[in-house]
């Protein structure tokens, strides 16, 4: 289990937060790999506290998906489930429509969401995808912020965070990613003009474009482990 160097040593006071973290952040990037065993041992050496701060950082990544355990056996990084992706979006369609109903938009809001959706853009262009979806959940967050309910943002941040994971892993397999940034637009488009019914119509079309491809991906992976030898074998 190759961890990357940190370049500072936790403190014990954050030593529960900084453990969990930076663990979820490994998860989430790819650095720890679905299916990777975590040891609890390893992980303490890497950053330089007890397995304490560690063994509660992985119980608390056990609850919120993220690693899976076999009682005396073994803890391992959860695989990535697209199902579940699939029906993470559905949730967070029905949110981002509730909250874009209710924000009070100014035209400097409108103006940031551009910025954003031109920096996923150029993202895309570049294949960077951990920028492109920081510029989509910026572009989202404009009216997310701006419905003013703490709730809210903090159930619809929670979400996100699980789907991260799943769309950095995918996001090169998911075909036309640049259809989010003309869906945006559109997004875009219908706010300028005053029309909350078409924004949260063209809302829904990008949360559901975004479902389709990731339905996609699933299909094209569920298929190859069909066609696959072992599969036949068994």
């Amino acid at each position: 289990m190759p961890l990357p160097p940190t370049e500072t040593r936790l403190t014990r006071s954050l030593a529960r937060e900084d453990a969990y973290g930076k663990l979820r952040d490994w998860i989430i990037d790819g650095t720890l790999q679905p299916g990777e065993t975590l040891r609890d041992q390893e992980i303490a050496q890497s950053l330089g506290v007890s397995r304490t701060p560690i063994r509660e950082a992985l119980r608390r990544l056990e609850d919120e998906g993220f690693v899976e355990t076999a009682l005396n056996r073994w803890t391992r990084v959860a695989p990535l489930d697209l199902r579940k992706a699939i029906e993470l979006y559905g949730v967070l369609e029905a949110l981002e429509v509730f909250a874009l109903e209710k924000a009070r938009l100014t035209p400097q809001d409108l103006e940031s969401m551009a910025a954003a959706n031109e920096t996923m853009r150029r993202s895309i262009e570049r294949r960077k995808a951990a920028s492109a979806l920081q510029a989509d959940e910026a572009f989202h967050g404009v009216w997310m912020a701006r419905a003013q309910n703490s709730e809210l943002w903090i159930l619809v941040a929670q979400l996100k965070i699980k789907l991260r994971r799943v769309e950095l892993a995918y996001w090169h397999r998911a075909s036309q990613t640049e259809q989010s940034v003309r869906e945006h637009a559109a997004i875009l488009k219908a706010l300028g003009k005053g029309s909350r019914r078409e924004a949260i119509a063209a809302l829904k079309q990008n949360w559901e474009g975004s479902m389709r491809r990731l339905r996609s991906v699933a299909h094209t992976q569920d298929s190859a482990q069909n066609d696959s030898p072992e599969r036949g074998r068994s």
